[in-house]
């Protein structure tokens, strides 16, 4: 019962930080056009990502497709991260670090959540399309 319940904190974890940045990306905030701007992926990048993470949440939140979920978000967030660390910077237009951090912390929860799932993997590669 333990279990659940932080895994479920892990999973809302997850899906509050990639939807509350969700808002900015489909409005065009200055910030987000910066970032994609500064990526060289304005304004494609900007809301594939969205989308990217947009789907990633609603199959986090689904028990029969948290991995695959999981899995998207990582991916996502990893791409973050090196942005971050190679084009970006830590800091970006002055925010101290705080969508690094998020990146970062999302990244653990996806981490957590696929380590979780961890013996539905075999199950994933066997689809069939």
């Amino acid at each position: 019962m333990k279990n659940a319940n932080l895994i479920w904190i892990v999973k809302l974890t997850a899906v509050i930080i990639l939807m509350q940045t969700l808002f900015f990306k489909f409005t065009g905030a200055p910030e987000s056009v910066y970032i994609f701007q500064t990526l060289g992926i304005e304004p494609i990048g900007r809301i594939g990502s969205g989308i990217v993470e947009l789907v990633a949440s609603i199959l986090i939140l689904i028990p029969r497709t948290t991995l695959l979920g999981a899995l998207l978000a990582l991916g996502t967030m990893i791409g973050a991260i090196f942005s971050h660390i190679f084009t970006l910077g830590i800091e970006v237009k002055n925010d101290g670090g705080v969508l690094f951090t998020l990146a970062i912390l999302t990244s653990i929860c996806c981490l957590i959540l696929v380590y979780n799932q961890k013996s539905k993997i075999s199950d994933l590669l066997k689809l069939k399309i």
